[in-house]
C-alpha cells in the first residue's frame, strides 16, 4: 500500500470493518458507526482515492482497494474482522474475501454486484455516459481524468464470476433494498452462489443503510448475533 489510509473509530470489541461506495467515504456510514461501536470496535475508512484518502501511484481498481484493505489490517494488527461493505464496497468485500478469507469474520454485502450487467439499465446508462464524456475531456482535464477513474470502477468492474463464489465458505448476509439500482435477480445469484448466505431485503432503494438505518441496523445485528459456522 502507497498511502495511508483515513479511518474513524470507535468502540471496541470484536472489529467491524465498514466499506463505502463509490465517489463516497466513511461519513456514508455515521448511523452505523454510531450504533455498532456500542458492541464492536467499529471503523468506517475511506478508500483509496476517496474521502480523505490519498489517491496514490497504485492503480485505481477493487481488486487494489481489497490489497489496501489487507495492509491497513496488518497496519493496524487486525487479525480478523467482520466486514460490511456497500455497493462498490461490497465489491472491494468480495475481492478480499475472495483474496484474504482468514482474515474475515463474516460478510455484509449491501447492494453488491458482479458485474455491471448487476445494475438495473437505466441507471448503468447515465453512468456509462458520463465515463465516455469524462474520459474525452480528460486529456486536459484533471478534475475530468479523475471522474472518468471513478466512473470506470462501475462501468468496467468488478469482474467476479459467480461459480468462484463457491469457495467464499465465510458466514455472510447478502442484503439490498426492495428497490434496489441493483436487479433483484442478480443480487440472489450472489447469495445462491455463496455457500454459507442468508438474504435480507429491506424496504427502500440502493442507500438503505441511511435513509433506513433502523430497520437496516436491526437486520446487521441479527446477522453477527446468529450462530458462526
Amino acid at each position: 500500500m502507497d498511502v495511508r489510509l483515513h479511518y474513524v473509530e470507535r468502540g471496541c470489541g470484536d472489529t467491524l470493518i465498514l466499506l463505502h461506495g463509490n465517489g463516497e467515504s466513511g461519513e456514508y456510514f455515521k448511523q452505523q458507526l454510531e450504533y455498532f461501536s456500542r458492541r464492536f470496535r467499529t471503523i468506517a475508512l475511506d478508500t483509496r482515492g476517496h474521502g480523505a484518502s490519498a489517491r496514490g501511484n497504485a492503480p485505481f481498481t477493487l481488486e487494489q482497494f481489497a490489497d489496501d484493505l489487507y495492509c491497513f489490517m496488518n497496519n493496524l494488527s487486525i487479525d480478523r474482522a467482520h466486514i460490511l461493505g456497500f455497493s462498490d464496497g461490497g465489491n472491494i468485500a468480495l475481492y478480499f474475501a475472495l483474496k484474504y478469507p482468514d482474515k474475515v469474520s463474516s460478510l455484509i454485502l449491501n447492494g453488491a454486484n458482479l458485474n455491471p450487467h448487476g445494475v438495473k439499465r437505466r441507471v448503468q446508462l447515465p453512468i456509462i455516459f458520463g465515463y465516455h464524456i469524462a474520459r474525452f475531456f480528460a486529456r486536459t482535464n484533471l478534475r475530468a481524468r479523475q471522474k472518468a477513474e471513478m466512473l470506470a470502477l462501475m462501468v468496467n468492474e468488478p469482474d467476479i464470476l459467480p461459480q468462484s463464489l463457491r469457495a467464499v465458505k465465510i458466514k455472510t448476509l447478502v442484503i439490498a433494498g426492495t428497490k434496489d439500482m441493483i436487479r433483484e435477480k442478480h443480487t440472489r445469484l450472489i447469495f445462491e452462489a455463496l455457500p454459507n448466505a442468508s438474504l435480507k431485503f429491506i424496504e427502500g432503494g440502493h442507500f438503505i443503510a441511511a435513509k433506513n438505518p433502523a430497520e437496516f441496523n436491526r437486520a446487521v445485528e441479527a446477522f453477527l448475533d446468529g450462530p458462526m459456522p
